[in-house]
């Protein structure tokens, strides 16, 4: 199971709960895949608010409990153990570039 949950203050606007297809080859990639997937959510809130001329929410903050996924997308060296998503590692990458989010660890008990 991955999901993910959005919060536009201390408001629930959007939350994603999917059982996984497919069996990964570790935790980092299926919290990557979740985290490519808030990121395509988030992308299209941000446009929605800024076409309701919503004052700018940029960066959004993003918390994460895993510190590799976390890794992955700040880091622009590919390994041979994360090829098989580099696609959605340049869509995270690239957005967080364009400073639409900032990543942070948060433990996974809290």
């Amino acid at each position: 199971m991955s999901g993910f949950v959005i919060f536009l203050g201390n408001t629930l606007i959007s939350w994603k709960s999917k059982k996984q297809v497919t069996v990964s080859l570790s935790s980092a990639e299926v919290e990557y895949r979740s985290l490519r997937h808030l990121t395509a959510e988030l992308s299209w809130l941000s446009r929605s608010l800024s076409e309701l001329t919503l004052t700018s929410i940029t960066p959004i903050p993003v918390k994460c409990d895993n510190l590799d996924a976390i890794y992955i997308a700040k880091n622009s060296v590919f390994y041979k153990r994360t090829k098989h998503i580099e696609l959605d590692c340049h869509f995270v990458r690239q957005k967080l570039l364009e400073d639409l989010l900032s990543l942070s660890h948060v433990p996974t008990q809290h």
